[in-house]
């Protein structure tokens, strides 16, 4: 009996050892993961914004597929509390969803929250959202194929917020012109009058006779892959769009992406931190109202202009511009902040047409603290106010150079220093 008692006692200690073990090399790894990225960033990032992990996994869907989103705190946009969990969760809680078959000329109507999953092919078909104020919403696209003649595929008319997720294949079409919805024009194949995620790990292909996506609150993508073909804008927001990671290729005869809010300047920002742009538009690459942010993520941008917004900050990531006008150009659009173009990370390339053009055109401050800055153009760079060069490295026309020349040689006293807010740090915008 003694034997016994003794070997049960000597298992409970050993097991009670390993599963201390267990639990401090998990948060060990932990640790080290978080070192390793808040390195990382501090290697590519000079001054401008710390990296906060967000995205763990998550607690309640032990099976859910999480993007991690290396967002920063203190760039021109606090983006710390940007994303949720929900927000980064590439795929759904199967135990919860409701399926729905698509039939030709049959609308799909949403009126409570819940997850929603999508199949079939149909015609003339839309899924429409009107639920709850408090209301979350999931449409799961799984093998999805819409072909409307001039209604939206989705049509999100009021909730709290809606995710729309891809598994699969998907595609969704508008061939002809629009019709409006009373007194809401309804002009893109996906419409949301509340906020709207794009996430998943499937393939969304977009092809619309107007916009491609428009979102007349805060839109966010963190997953998927998402091809647009428009005859104007492809993505379009009123106040803010965020981009955590996804596989993005836009073809437009407008702006790839554009974010404004006609009745109010001080908001309608952007802000990209992962993911792979690839964007050829017949107008603007990427246009904001107040700040366009770049900490991460690779873009391709080939357009009339590439990147423009009154407070253009690139802190990291891969950034390359084809433009026949003006390649970055931080212009005038909101009081909120002080017209000013910035760089402290990354890998930037413009590459201009010849004539009146512009590499860097900053209305206001123009200063280089960090990152590679890479110009090919006639006219480098053109600013009216302060300039400064800090760090980093600026080559123009295959020469590496420690001077900002300025063409038009403005060198006014406009803008703040280092594109100081006039009325007040407005980084940090709450989510909804």
């Amino acid at each position: 009996m003694l034997k016994k008692f003794t070997a049960l006692f000597m298992i409970a200690i050993l097991t009670a050892s390993l599963t201390a073990c267990g639990t401090v090399q998990n948060q060990s790894t932990t640790s080290s993961q978080s070192s390793a990225a808040s390195s990382q960033s501090s290697d590519s990032q000079t001054d401008a914004a710390s990296t906060v992990e967000t995205g763990k996994k998550s607690s309640s869907n032990p099976n859910a597929v999480v993007t991690t989103a290396n967002v920063t705190s203190n760039g021109a946009i606090n983006a710390s509390e940007l994303f949720t969990e929900r927000d980064l969760t590439q795929n759904y809680d199967e135990s919860e969803a409701q399926a729905v078959s698509l039939t030709d000329g049959q609308t799909v109507n949403i009126t409570k929250a819940g997850v929603y999953v999508l199949s079939g092919t149909a015609s003339n078909v839309t899924v429409t959202v009107e639920a709850g104020d408090e209301d979350k919403v999931q449409i799961v696209l799984d093998g999805v194929n819409i072909t409307n003649a001039g209604t939206p595929c989705i049509y999100v008319k009021n909730a709290d917020k809606v995710f729309v997720t891809t598994q699969n294949d998907n595609s969704l079409t508008v061939t002809g012109a629009f019709t409006a919805d009373g007194e809401t024009n309804t002009d893109a194949v996906i419409f949301s009058k509340d906020d709207l995620v794009l996430n998943g790990t499937g393939t969304l292909t977009i092809q619309s006779s107007d916009n491609g996506v428009s979102c007349k609150d805060d839109l966010k993508i963190t997953g998927g892959t998402i091809n647009i073909t428009s005859t104007s804008d492809g993505l379009e927001a009123n106040e803010s769009l965020a981009v955590a990671d996804g596989n993005i290729t836009i073809n437009t005869q407008k702006d790839a992406i554009h974010v404004e809010n006609d009745e109010d300047t001080s908001t309608g920002y952007i802000y990209i931190c992962g993911g792979t742009m690839n964007i050829t538009a017949g107008d603007d690459g990427v246009r904001a109202t107040t700040v366009c942010q770049i900490d991460g993520g690779t873009l391709t941008i080939d357009g009339a202009e590439g990147i423009e917004a009154t407070y253009v900050q690139i802190n990291g990531g891969t950034v390359t511009v084809n433009a026949t006008d003006d390649g970055i150009n931080a212009t005038n659009k909101s009081s909120a902040y002080a017209v000013t173009a910035e760089f402290t990370g990354g890998e930037i390339t413009v590459n201009m047409g010849q004539g009146d053009t512009d590499g860097i055109d900053s209305n206001g401050n123009l200063y280089v603290k960090g990152g590679t800055l890479n110009i090919n153009a006639q006219s480098p760079f053109d600013f009216d106010g302060q300039s400064s060069y800090t760090g980093g490295t600026i080559i123009v026309n295959g020469t590496e150079t420690n001077t900002i020349t300025n063409q038009m040689m403005g060198g006014g006293m406009r803008g703040g220093m280092d594109g100081g807010m006039p009325g007040g740090d407005m980084g940090g915008m709450p989510m909804r």
